[in-house]
C-alpha cells in the first residue's frame, strides 16, 4: 500500500528522533530528506531505498517546494511508501500542510509523524525554558522570515512586544534588525534579555545571549548565521545558570574515527555523548573469507585442542558465524578454555554464551602470553582465530614455550577505497581537532589515503588506544598526543575526553 508519511527529524540530536520515525526509514521504499534533518538518519533507510536531498539552505533550494510536492507525488503514485524526513515538526513552519494538501488533491493517502520542534530543544540544550514560573506562562512561536509574495506583515507587533510571551523566532537571523527594530517601536524595551541558538542540540551548537537592543551587533560581532533561533524574554537570564549541553567537554570539536564502519558505533558513541563532532572515516573495512572450509575443518575438530585464544570481537563474530551454520553452539567449546584479548572481546564471548578463562591485565599480544603461561599453557594444543593479516607476537612466543599453534584465518581487514576530500577540507578549515587511532592498520591505512604532511600542517591531535599502535604512528612522523590509560576503545575516548577538558 502506498502512503506518504510527513516525518518529523527532530532538531538534529539523532537521540530525539522518535522511534515511529525510525520504523518508518526503515521501511520505507523512498526518503525524501531536507537541509536541516540530521543525515545520519539515512542510516537507519534500507539499502536499496531511493534516497532525494531537496534541501534548501540560505536561499539556495535544491529542488523548489512545488517540484518537492510533483515527487511527493509521483512516487506515491508509482506504489511506493515514501518517508518525507523534515526538520523538526512537519506541521511547525516546516511545509508540512502544504505538502499534505498537495497529496489529498493527488488522491494519495499520507500520516504525519510529529517530531521534537527546535522551538523547544534548542533553548533547553542552551538552559533556557521557553516558560517558566517567575518569568512568563506562555510562548509564541513566530516565522522570521514571512512568505516574500505577500503584500502586508501578517504579524501583530504590538501584541507580540505587550504580551509577555516568550516569543521564539524560526529564521530570524538575517532579519534581526528588523525584527528587533519592529519590536522596540511596538513598545518592547530595548534592554529585554534575548538569546540565539545555532544547530541546537548538534555538535555545532552554540549560544549567545544579549539585549533585543544589542543582539543585531553582537550576532554579527560573534558571527551568528542561519540555522538559528532567536529567543526573547526573560528567560533567557537563566542560560548562565542552567546551560548544561555546553559543558560538554568535546563541543563543537571535530574527531575522526578510524575503525572500520562495523566497529565504529562505540567509539562514536562515547565521544558524540560529549558533544563531538563525529566523522567516520574507517581506515579497514572487515572482509569475509572466500573460502571458509579451512574454518569449518578447524571447528570440525575444535575438541583437538586445550585452548582457543580470540584476539578481538571480530574474531568472535566471524568464528560464530561459521559455527551457526554448522547447527552448533557454544557447547562445541566444551572441555576447552577460553581466552579472550580484553573486556570487548570477553564480551562478545558473553553475547555467545561463553565465558572468557584468562583476560590479561594488559590487552597486547605480550601481556597475553605471559598471562597465558602463568595458566600453565605450555606443551597445550592452541587455536588462534583472528584477521588473516595481524602481528604474529602471540604465536610465535606460544610457540617458544612449546605450544601447539594453529593460526586460523577467520576473516580478512583490507584499505576502505574513499574520498578523503571532506576530512582534508575540514583538517584545513580547523574543523577537525583529533584523529583516533585503534590499530596499526587504521593507521597505515589512513596515511595512505590522507598524506601526513595534512595533519602535520594543522593543529590537529592525534590519539593512540595502545604502544604498538603508536610505534606504527611513529613511522609517519608522529607522536601520539593522546595515549590511552587502558587498551580499549572506552579508555581512548576518555583519553580524547579529558585532553579536551585540560585544553578549555
Amino acid at each position: 500500500m502506498s502512503k506518504v508519511y510527513l516525518i518529523g527529524a527532530g532538531p538534529g540530536d539523532p537521540g530525539l528522533l522518535t522511534l515511529r520515525a525510525k520504523e518508518l526509514l526503515e521501511t520505507a521504499d523512498v526518503v525524501v530528506y531536507d537541509y536541516l534533518a540530521n543525515k545520519a538518519f539515512l542510516d537507519f533507510c534500507r539499502k536499496d531505498a531511493e534516497i532525494y536531498y531537496v534541501g534548501k539552505k540560505g536561499g539556495d533550494h535544491t529542488l523548489p517546494q512545488d517540484k518537492i510536492n510533483d515527487l511527493l507525488v509521483d512516487m506515491a503514485k508509482s506504489g511506493k511508501v515514501v518517508a518525507r524526513l523534515k526538520g523538526g515538526d512537519p506541521f511547525v513552519f516546516g511545509r508540512g500542510g502544504e505538502e499534505a494538501e498537495e497529496l489529498i488533491a493527488a488522491g494519495c493517502d499520507f500520516e504525519v509523524v510529529p517530531g521534537v520542534t527546535s522551538a523547544v530543544a534548542a533553548p533547553a540544550y542552551a538552559g533556557i525554558p521557553i516558560t517558566h514560573r517567575s518569568f512568563t506562562s506562555s510562548v509564541s512561536f513566530i516565522t522570521g522570515h514571512e512568505d516574500p509574495t505577500k503584500t502586508e506583515s501578517s504579524l501583530n507587533w504590538e501584541a507580540f512586544a505587550k504580551s509577555g510571551s516568550t516569543l521564539v523566532f524560526f529564521m530570524g537571523v538575517k532579519n534581526l534588525p528588523h525584527i528587533t527594530e519592529n519590536l522596540m517601536k511596538a513598545g518592547m524595551p530595548g534592554d529585554t534579555p534575548a538569546a540565539l541558538v545555532r544547530w541546537g542540540t548538534t555538535c555545532r551548537h552554540r549560544s549567545l545571549v544579549a539585549t533585543v537592543a544589542t543582539m543585531p551587533e553582537e550576532a554579527q560581532k560573534h558571527g551568528f548565521a542561519p540555522p538559528s533561533l532567536f529567543v526573547v524574554g526573560g528567560v533567557a537570564t537563566l542560560h548562565d545558570k542552567l546551560a548544561w549541553y555546553e559543558k560538554r567537554a568535546l563541543l563543537g570539536k571535530g574527531v575522526v574515527v578510524t575503525r572500520s564502519r562495523e566497529q565504529a558505533s562505540d567509539l562514536t558513541r562515547l565521544l558524540g555523548a560529549e558533544g563531538a563532532c563525529c566523522y567516520e572515516f574507517p581506515a579497514i573495512e572487515i572482509a569475509p573469507l572466500t573460502d571458509v572450509a579451512p574454518v569449518d575443518a578447524a571447528i570440525d575438530s575444535l575438541y583437538d585442542n586445550d585452548w582457543v585464544v580470540f584476539t578481538s570481537a571480530n574474531g568472535v563474530d566471524c568464528f560464530f558465524e561459521r559455527i551457526d551454520a554448522k547447527g552448533l553452539d557454544a557447547r562445541a567449546f566444551a572441555g576447552i578454555r577460553i581466552a579472550a584479548i580484553g573486556p570487548a572481546t570477553a564480551k562478545k564471548l558473553a553475547e555467545r554464551g561463553l565465558r572468557a578463562d584468562f583476560i590479561p591485565e594488559r590487552f597486547v599480544a605480550e601481556s597475553v602470553v605471559e598471562g597465558l603461561l602463568a595458566q600453565d599453557v605450555a606443551g597445550k594444543k592452541v587455536l588462534i582465530p583472528r584477521a588473516r593479516e595481524a602481528r604474529d607476537v602471540l604465536p610465535e612466543k606460544l610457540a617458544e614455550a612449546g605450544c601447539t599453534v594453529t593460526v586460523l584465518p577467520v576473516y580478512d581487514t583490507r584499505p576502505v577505497d574513499q574520498d578523503p576530500a571532506e576530512i582534508i577540507q575540514a583538517v584545513k578549515n580547523g574543523e577537525i581537532h583529533y584523529v583516533t587511532f585503534t590499530s596499526s592498520s587504521t593507521v597505515k591505512n589512513f596515511f595512505a589515503q590522507i598524506p601526513p604532511e595534512v595533519l602535520k600542517a594543522s593543529a590537529v591531535k592525534t590519539a593512540c588506544i595502545g604502544p604498538i599502535t603508536a610505534a606504527t604512528l611513529a613511522e609517519y612522523g608522529f607522536t601520539p598526543d593522546v595515549n590511552a590509560a587502558a587498551y580499549t576503545v572506552p579508555a581512548l575516548a576518555q583519553a580524547v575526553i579529558d585532553d579536551a577538558r585540560r585544553g578549555a
